[in-house]
């Protein structure tokens, strides 16, 4: 892609306010939510696109969108959008470290929040399919109980989803995933 997509920093989100951009972006790769439609059932729409910042961090990072902000529209650099976005999430820089991964795996990733985790992760995308895996982050020193395990797995199941802990390693660059599966004895 040679003229890089123009995206707009307003508060803690990224607007793609052409249309045809907006489209572009999302059939690309299921980036973002078309602004009034929250489940789109086609890659076409005529509105403006909105991407949350981790997302619009990865694509300022690949070179295929730029980020402007203010009423000069003055271009925003990677790190002042990733300092914003430290500021936001908990823990920004492991969750973007396993958004990346799952990214540059060939996965769709989007925000897990209406399933209480991190990240809904699908093979194909929204629309196509419902998203097979539910992905919480977290660091390898944390604590999970047996009751947390079994109140996500409730959840994942409940919903038709596998549940996935990352626990990414910052000083090696490494992730590890436990995928959790479930049975009836």
């Amino acid at each position: 892609m040679n003229k890089k997509i123009e995206a707009e920093l307003i508060e803690n989100f990224l607007v793609v306010w052409a249309p045809k951009d907006g489209e572009k972006l999302y059939q690309m790769g299921f980036y973002g939510k078309p602004l009034g439609i929250p489940k789109p059932k086609t890659t076409k729409f005529e509105v403006p696109l909105i991407l949350d910042l981790m997302e619009g961090l990865y694509l300022l990072e690949k070179g295929i969108i730029k980020v402007m902000e203010g009423p000069q529209k003055g271009a925003v650099s990677l790190e002042k959008l990733r300092e914003k976005a430290r500021k936001i999430y908990e823990e920004f820089d492991l969750k973007y470290m396993v958004y990346k991964h799952l990214r540059e795996s060939g996965l769709v990733v989007t925000p897990g929040i209406k399933f209480g985790c991190d990240f809904a992760v699908y093979k194909r995308g929204p629309g196509l399919e419902h998203a097979p895996y539910m992905v919480s982050v977290r660091k390898a020193e944390d604590e999970i109980t047996a009751t947390e395990i079994v109140k996500a797995g409730r959840l994942a199941t409940t919903v038709r989803k596998r549940f996935i802990i990352a626990l990414p390693k910052k000083e090696t660059n490494k992730i590890q995933y436990l995928i959790f599966k479930w049975f009836k004895a």
